[in-house]
């Protein structure tokens, strides 16, 4: 994971999710990301992240600020119990009133979040120019047809800023109650991922969930100055899975929430757009 719009190298891949019942936001699913990127293009670069909601807004992003090594401190406390393989952000409405586009800084990153992929390419003379990727539209047509009705977050970088990225988090209310699906479609080249392709992953799986029965999981330990308003989206305990050097078929993972809840992470699968 992930797929990038020009000629990039990924490692050291770090994916989080977890349910939580958030305070104010209700049940909520809190998808983490963090790995160590390398620019083999000349110019700037961006990563292409497909979501399982058709809409979300800047107020989605969980800003990390100076909590930079919070996903560090989740895998930390899940490697020994590996098993099988600004302001807080308002409420939203999901659907009504959402623009078409919207671009904004986080991080390191500007985004262009779009519901509809292929508006991307026409926004993209809003992110400054020294981040403004050459897209090709092939690849955001083919994120229409086969993640229809998802929203696609391109986070643009160049090369200077590209080694200090700090991990994203965002938050979105659960699709599948019964299935976690974490995104991490392949291809480095810029070009449309084939889906018929293996891949090497180099992937941390960490999962979370408040659900579960005491003593599940590992405490995950975290720095003592983080944020409360970061803090009430993260997990309390978590499990993990090792999936680096494996050569898989290309696709998303994914664990059903029954055996997430029995602390069994051997039914982890990749799925392909659809879920075959």
């Amino acid at each position: 994971m992930c797929v990038s719009t020009g000629p990039a190298d990924f490692v050291g891949t770090t994916l989080y999710l977890g349910r939580r019942r958030h305070e104010r936001h209700g049940l909520i699913e809190v998808l983490g990301y963090q790995n160590t990127v390398r620019n083999l293009g000349d110019g700037p670069n961006a990563m292409v992240l497909h979501l399982p909601v058709p809409w979300l807004t800047e107020g989605s992003f969980l800003p990390v600020g100076r909590d930079g090594d919070v996903l560090d401190a989740m895998l930390k406390a899940a490697r020994p119990v590996l098993r099988g393989g600004p302001d807080e952000p308002a409420a939203m409405s999901w659907m009504d009133g959402s623009p078409a586009v919207e671009v904004f800084e986080h991080d390191v990153y500007t985004v262009v979040l779009a519901g509809d992929p292929t508006l991307i390419p026409d926004a993209l003379h809003r992110v400054p120019e020294h981040k403004r990727p050459v897209l090709d539209r092939e690849l955001f047509e083919f994120y229409a047809d086969v993640f229809p009705g998802r929203a696609i977050a391109l986070c643009c970088f160049d090369n200077a800023d590209a080694q200090r990225a700090k991990p994203l988090f965002l938050w979105y209310p659960p699709v599948d109650r019964d299935q976690l699906v974490l995104p991490a479609l392949d291809c480095h080249s810029g070009a449309v991922p084939d889906l018929d392709a293996l891949v090497r992953t180099d992937h941390w799986l960490v999962f979370g969930t408040d659900e579960a029965e005491p003593g599940w999981g590992a405490e995950v330990r975290y720095s003592g100055r983080i944020r409360r308003k970061l803090r009430a989206f993260l997990p309390d305990a978590v499990l993990g899975a090792d999936f680096t050097e494996k050569l898989l078929p290309n696709g998303d993972f994914a664990i059903d929430y029954d055996d997430l809840l029995r602390g069994d992470l051997s039914g982890i699968e990749r799925v392909r757009p659809g879920g075959a």
